[in-house]
């Protein structure tokens, strides 16, 4: 289960407005409690704006480059934080794992996929990938709701 607060939760809606129709990305920040009643439980406290490197059209894809995945990680252990996850949007279409997202994921990492419609947020899924990066389960996630 991956749970977002308030905080870290308006910072990834407001970035993925910001940057329609093109989509964004970036780092969740927090803290991991494994082996509770609930099972491992991820709380994200922080989103870090990450930039889109991708070279092409950005309103299908998105890239981080490692020195940004880096720092971000640097600054999570800076604040005695993990670096949970990537976060990104998919403007004008639902949040899924694409073959795409898959295929450049990372098994340790959870993966938000914020759907963007008519440049407002409209539904997000949290995606595991497995270790050889050929599947993604669905992962629980809460975030605020107003």
């Amino acid at each position: 289960m991956i749970r977002i607060n308030e905080t870290a939760w308006a910072a990834m809606v407001a970035h993925a407005e910001a940057t329609y129709p093109n989509e964004c990305c970036g780092a969740m920040l927090g803290q991991t409690k494994l082996g509770t009643v609930d099972g491992d439980v991820k709380n994200v406290t922080l989103a870090e704006r990450l930039e889109n490197a991708y070279a092409g059209a950005q309103g299908a894809r998105y890239e981080v480059r490692p020195q940004d995945l880096a720092a971000a990680e640097k600054k999570a252990r800076a604040a005695g934080l993990d670096l949970i996850g990537i976060f990104h949007s998919h403007p004008d279409c639902d949040a899924y794992f694409s073959k795409t997202d898959l295929e450049n994921s990372c098994p340790w990492y959870s993966f938000v996929v914020l759907s963007v419609k008519g440049g407002r947020f409209d539904h997000a899924n949290s995606f595991l990938p497995n270790a050889e990066q050929t599947a993604a389960e669905k992962e629980e996630l809460i975030w605020p709701k107003s």
